[in-house]
């Protein structure tokens, strides 16, 4: 019996069985494909999970034969591959095409590929597009597939999915005009749109542990539940996103997204089944449900901050391609209240940042303490509350602190940490998000991927903070919606604490 066994018992594993997909993916040469994409695909064609019909085409602007597609792949991946011959029968379904996205031979060609790919296999296979690409080439990539029938859903043919990468605009009006834009060629249902966090085995979970243990269900609520804190910390800086990051900032690059999303999915309700509508419908209900941030007292609600230099670590307005004068938010601490029956009441304090002091990914469900001890002397105030840890990265897992006696004396007490780690009970069985992701591209399930409603609520709820920064003087310390400056390397802006203090609660130490 291996060690995961000896945990692990009453399997219910429903079985997956693959269908034949042509995966498009623009942006081939890129970054994200090499990095992400590729041996996402590649792990599961190993795991039996890439139909035998199934093809990989690739798309970019660069000029290249498939065979040196093929080798420049081979190089990248190898080093990580057990079984090179096996990397070889996947690149074996890999081809690779140029052109120009704006270039209407482009997807004249395409076309005539994917006819030849395609000729003769019953059933027909299906079609999933990935845009790889910068989100401002969707208004031209995907106006022309549907012009040349490329996503054209006809009765004998297999399904036409879209796949997208954020930002799906960046605000209420581009996210509007954006989602017109999409559904003048598809339908909602042939629209992915990717959240990479929703992948992760720890996010998934969160439905899981909910909905399928009677334990927590009856104490997820105002009740017995204090405050949530969700914390997502990065120890890098920008690196070379500058581009995009000057424009964007961190309340859009990760709560319009991330953030909400581990939010909804902690604090929904629970859906009439498991399928990606009633799943996405009690998500909007929750996002819907957040009490929109006081602007004028915004300071109370939210802190922004932008990391400064520190020893050989560079400050934000130091990086190559900012402006030496930004005032893009690298870090936002916000205290969310949702008007519910379930929840009102309780904080859910949300931290995000560049630059800190280390990398860490997690949602902590702090409960509330005993009201009365009846291990006197040791009163109720001095006990630690339970708190509930789901580990999002590094490690993903999850721990659930509470009050026990310790060997010794007869009141001798403490907290005793029930700790649980993937990569310890499951060794390598843990998969990369893409991985999941994909596969539910390829299978035709929208449950992990965003609905356009959803992405509406969100910058509803957002778009005024974001107005109220753009017209408040950031560097002006007397107002309530200035920058703080904190060094590389800290946990934040020292104010960022006035954020739960206010509450009688503190962040929770990492």
């Amino acid at each position: 019996m291996s060690l995961s066994d000896s945990y692990w018992q009453g399997n219910f594993c429903v079985e997956i069985s693959p269908v034949p997909n042509t995966i498009i993916i623009f942006g081939a040469s890129g970054d994200l494909t090499f990095r992400k994409l590729m041996p996402a695909l590649f792990n599961l064609f190993r795991r039996n999970l890439f139909h035998e019909n199934s093809r990989v085409v690739g798309c970019a602007r660069t000029v290249m034969k498939t065979e040196e597609y093929r080798n420049r792949l081979r190089e990248k991946m190898v080093e990580n591959v057990e079984d090179p011959a096996e990397l070889d029968r996947f690149l074996s379904k890999v081809c690779y095409m140029h052109g120009g996205y704006q270039d209407q031979a482009t997807y004249s060609n395409l076309e005539h590929l994917l006819e030849k790919l395609e000729k003769g296999q019953d059933p027909v296979p299906n079609r999933t597009f990935y845009l790889a690409t910068p989100a401002s080439l969707y208004g031209e990539i995907v106006p022309l597939l549907g012009r040349y029938g490329i996503t054209e859903e006809r009765n004998a043919d297999g399904w036409r999915h879209v796949v997208l990468e954020k930002p799906f605009g960046h605000d209420v009006k581009s996210a509007r005009a954006l989602d017109m834009l999409l559904h003048e060629t598809l339908s909602e249902r042939q629209i992915y749109r990717i959240d990479h966090y929703l992948g992760k085995e720890t996010v998934q979970n969160i439905m899981m542990l909910r909905f399928a243990n009677v334990l927590f269900e009856p104490t997820w609520s105002n009740k017995y539940i204090d405050n949530v804190q969700i914390t997502v910390a990065e120890d890098i800086g920008i690196g070379a996103r500058a581009g995009y990051y000057e424009k964007a900032g961190l309340l859009r690059d990760m709560f319009q997204n991330h953030m909400l999303e581990m939010l909804a999915l902690v604090a929904m309700e629970m859906p009439s089944s498991f399928d990606a509508n009633s799943v996405r419908d009690e998500k909007l209900k929750l996002i819907n449900s957040i009490r929109p941030f006081p602007i004028k007292h915004l300071s109370k609600y939210m802190i922004r901050g932008q990391y400064t230099a520190d020893g050989d670590m560079k400050g934000y307005c130091e990086e190559d391609g900012v402006k030496p004068d930004s005032t893009t938010e690298t870090f936002v601490a916000a205290k969310v209240m949702i008007d519910n029956w379930r929840w009102h009441g309780v904080p859910f304090y949300l931290r995000s940042g560049k630059r800190l002091k280390r990398k860490v990914s997690e949602i902590a469900i702090q409960f509330k303490k005993v009201p009365y001890s009846i291990f006197q002397p040791i009163a109720a105030k001095d006990m630690q509350p339970d708190v509930l840890v789901l580990t999002v990265q590094p490690d993903e897992g999850m721990s659930l602190g509470i009050q026990a006696k310790k060997p010794g004396p007869k009141l001798c007490m403490g907290n005793l940490t029930l700790d649980f780690k993937y990569n310890s009970i499951f060794g390598g069985q843990s998969h990369d998000a893409y991985e999941r992701l994909l596969l539910d591209a390829m299978l035709g399930d929208q449950t992990l991927f965003i609905r356009s409603d959803v992405i509406a609520a969100s910058w509803r709820l957002l778009t005024p903070v974001l107005e109220a920064w753009d017209s408040f003087d950031a560097h002006n310390l007397d107002c309530p919606c200035h920058l703080r400056k904190y060094k590389a390397g800290s946990w934040g802006p020292a104010d960022a604490a006035a954020i739960p203090k206010s509450d009688g609660f503190k962040w929770r130490n990492l």
